[in-house]
């Protein structure tokens, strides 16, 4: 924490160098405040005339503080379709529609995070979840914008760290936020704060915070190393602290501003009693913004920085250690509208982009190689409003290289080149009716994919304790491809609303880690089958499909969709909510290992003046289909279901708003396991389970 405060002072002595450049954008204007958005959205794409991008699903506001894990993937999880790679309680990852790992890209206001949580499942993504405004999903065309290897889709976490509109006026002022909560299943202690300050040129930005657990409670008695552990998971405990600066200049027609944060955190690995994880990460970025540039409504840069370092300890000792080091650049043009005829607008965004990062690794159980991996990409999307709905494509183009800068592993120093294209194509028909838009929306998305492989499934080699594997990578894998389609429709009745989606994605090359029957030890020494097996990547053909649902119907309040919570008796609104993905390996006839089951859900929402209440379950069918195919064995999961509590209550006094917020979950203390956790197919009578039954408290003062 000590290197953020310090880099306060940094910030303050950039602004003589942004005035210089400011200088020349510095316009008066009115303030343009943004509207806040406090609610879970799930749709295909609203018709709009100034919105070129909608998130498929998007959390904030009010919604997001109840969502709240210590994890990503945690926090998504049980959205349609969206669960959590879970790895023990202090990391996780999202999957989407079945897909993880670099299938799935995280971005930070739309920049790249260079870390290396998709390198293995016991890396923490190191973004917390406490100092984010907002996250957004993207799918179909709009996700070629940031990758044309995100079948899965984007998570963007959005702060304000890097000020984007006016907050204040000429006069100036103060605003901030602060949240604590205690309790759960791991004891969370947590505080965080941020303070903004600033005026119609200026936009000061300070934030923080601190997490603390211990070992997470389970219905089920554990053992650590064989010695009995009580209702605990054994090393589940962890100590999380970040923090960061910002600064921006705003003028009439943009903004340039910069950004420092740090992230620090150590925690236990779970499946080593005795192994935990110190990571660090530190991240500076410029971003920028010009208006009315000749043929474009607005340019955007933005130039990032990440350092990122993470050490694994045996005790006191110092093991393994991964370094990573990269930059990123990324520029675009939001283009002027075009208003065709027939009431017909094309409206759009081209750009490029560019990333690099170093990987090292040292130590004894290090299974990959030092690497250089750089990409440049041209992109583009499009989108044709009509009276009738809107027409959307988007193309990206990539040139990739991965480098394995040292003999490693039986592979010589050497580098492969991919040239990955990606294009996809959308459809919106809007049969809503006038300004009450009751009626349907239906959506369709076609994309082809392609994924250049990355540095651990082209060089790896080595043991991987995290997935209980001697993992072998394959230098002459190629493009991963992908044909993905989805349909859906929206319809909306005053207060009633049913969504369903269904989609399908067809791999020609899917990367995937397969068996060889033999067995190593950690040496890399030939072994037994009571030691680690061995798995090589390689390219088959899969096939993933399935149907995301959500319905939310009006039972107390009235039938209009904007009736104030204020009525006599509130609102009571019944929120539906069920997903089923099936995915199958073609070339060997298996399915694919860690997919979610088909999951229900409902809860009974309530509101009236400053109270809010939820009630509700998750049910998870059993998963039966899992690999069969001696290594690579599945473990099946039984059928559970999981209840759940909140209540909440937001008051206000003068400019300063209170939030207190409960959270009961897991109340009937059910033993239930992830089936998308590694944990659960490794670790077998000790890998740990679900959370039992736990209560949250928290309050959140803003100002």
């Amino acid at each position: 924490m000590a290197d953020v405060w310090r880099w306060t002072s940094v910030a303050a002595a950039s602004y003589a160098c942004l005035g210089t450049f400011g200088a020349a954008w510095a316009h008066n204007a009115e303030v343009d405040e943004a509207p806040q958005i406090n609610e879970v959205i799930i749709t295909a794409r609203p018709l709009d005339d100034r919105s070129l991008l909608a998130p498929a699903q998007q959390l904030s506001g009010a919604a997001l503080t109840q969502r709240q894990g210590s994890t990503l993937g945690e926090t998504l999880d049980n959205l349609p379709g969206i669960a959590n790679s879970s790895f023990g309680p202090n990391v996780g990852r999202p999957v989407i529609r079945g897909m993880e790992g670099d299938r799935v890209r995280i971005l930070q206001n739309s920049g790249a995070n260079l870390d290396v949580s998709g390198l293995s499942s016991d890396h923490a993504v190191p973004i917390d979840p406490l100092t984010t405004e907002r996250i957004e999903v993207l799918r179909g065309p709009a996700a070629l914008l940031y990758s044309g290897g995100a079948m899965g889709g984007v998570v963007n976490l959005i702060d304000n760290r890097i000020a984007r509109e006016r907050a204040f006026d000429a006069q100036g002022g103060v605003m901030g936020k602060a949240e604590v909560r205690a309790g759960g299943a791991a004891n969370e202690r947590s505080t965080g704060a941020m303070v903004e300050a600033g005026n119609d040129q200026v936009a000061l930005h300070v934030d923080a915070f601190d997490r603390s657990t211990q070992n997470l409670r389970v219905p089920k008695d554990m053992n650590c190393d064989g010695v009995p552990n009580g209702r605990s998971v054994c090393n589940s405990a962890s100590n999380s602290q970040g923090g960061a600066v910002g600064g921006t200049l705003l003028f009439d027609r943009g903004y340039l501003g910069l950004s420092a944060s740090e992230y620090r955190s150590t925690y236990g690995t779970v499946a080593e009693p005795t192994v935990s994880i110190g990571m660090l990460r530190r991240h500076q970025v410029m971003e920028g913004l010009l208006r009315d540039v000749g043929a474009f409504e607005n340019l955007k840069f933005q130039l990032g920085h990440t350092n990122y370092t993470h050490t694994e300890y045996e005790g006191a000792v110092a093991g393994t250690r991964f370094d990573n080091q990269g930059n990123d650049f990324r520029l675009e043009g939001r283009q002027q509208a075009l208003r065709l005829s027939n009431g017909m607008q094309l409206d759009g965004t081209v750009g490029m982009q560019h990333e690099s990062n170093n990987l090292q690794a040292e130590g004894a159980e290090k299974f990959v190689g030092p690497s250089r991996t750089q990409s440049a990409a041209l992109f583009t999307y499009q989108a044709l409003k009509t009276s009738w709905g809107q027409l959307s494509a988007g193309a990206r183009i990539e040139s990739v290289s991965v480098a394995l800068r040292e003999d490693f592993g039986g592979n010589v120093a050497q580098t492969q080149k991919f040239n990955p294209l990606s294009v996809g194509f959308g459809v919106m028909r809007n049969l809503r009716e006038g300004e009450s838009q009751n009626g349907w929306q239906i959506t369709s998305n076609l994309s082809a994919n392609q994924r250049a492989p990355k540095d651990y499934e082209l060089f790896a080699h080595g043991p991987h304790v995290a997935t209980a594997a001697y993992e072998v990578g394959n230098a002459n894998l190629g493009l991963e491809k992908a044909i993905q389609l989805d349909v859906g429709g929206e319809w909306q009745q005053g207060g009633h609303k049913f969504g369903v989606t269904a989609f399908s994605s067809h791999f020609a090359n899917y990367i995937s880690q397969q068996p060889t029957g033999g067995y190593v030890l950690a040496n890399g020494n030939p072994g037994t089958s009571t030691d680690l097996p061995v798995y090589n990547f390689e390219g088959v053909r899969a096939r993933f499909y399935g149907i995301e649902s959500t319905a939310k119907v009006r039972m107390v309040g009235g039938q209009d969709a904007a009736l104030s919570p204020n009525a006599a008796h509130g609102t009571m609104d019944l929120e539906l909510r069920a997903d089923v993905v099936h995915a199958q390996d073609l070339t060997h006839n298996s399915p694919l290992p860690r997919i979610a089951p088909m999951r229900l859900g409902a809860d009974a929402v309530w509101s009236r003046n400053a109270w809010g209440a939820r009630l509700g379950f998750m049910h998870a069918a059993a998963q039966n289909r899992v690999p069969d195919n001696g290594a690579s064995a599945g473990v099946t999961t039984a059928a559970n279901t999981l209840w759940n509590a909140a209540l909440n209550y937001h008051t206000h006094s003068g400019p300063t708003h209170w939030l207190l917020f409960a959270k009961l979950d897991n109340i009937t203390n059910k033993l239930a396991y992830s089936s998308t956790s590694v944990l659960t197919q490794t670790m077998g009578n000790n890998a740990p389970p679900l959370a039992g039954r736990s209560l949250k408290l928290g309050a959140q003062v803003s100002f």
